[in-house]
């Protein structure tokens, strides 16, 4: 088979949570789309990109687990977040300010679970 054969439709990153339904809160919360596949997993949509989510916890895996969702405009996204008051509803919750690199710029925040997460854009 041919690379072009393949028609690679998607790329989806397993995370897990230590409390199952607080991630789910918390993904809804900041803007994606949760459906539910089974009584232990979700999965996790903004704008056509996905995840899964795992009623599973590894303290290595998770401690572990980085993303980085790319936006065209995470200063907008980084207001929204702000303006959510993340960490009065999920106390384990933390949103880093933006950090400003030669490659382009990001910011972080840490789900409930302690997932980091990068956002951000690459200059062009």
């Amino acid at each position: 088979m041919k690379q072009e054969q393949l028609n690679v439709r998607s790329i989806r990153p397993f995370i897990g949570a230590t409390d199952y339904l607080s991630s789910i809160d918390f993904y809804k919360t900041i803007g994606f789309e949760v459906k539910t596949l089974s009584h232990n997993m979700s999965l996790c949509i903004m704008d056509g990109q996905s995840f899964y989510l795992q009623d599973y916890a590894v303290k290595d895996w998770i401690d572990n687990t980085m993303l980085f969702l790319e936006v065209d405009h995470p200063k907008q996204y980084y207001d929204f977040l702000k303006s959510l008051d993340l960490t009065r509803k999920f106390p384990n919750v933390k949103l880093k300010e933006m950090v400003y690199h030669e490659w382009g710029k990001e910011f972080f925040l840490h789900d409930p679970s302690n997932i980091l997460w990068h956002i951000g854009c690459f200059d062009k």
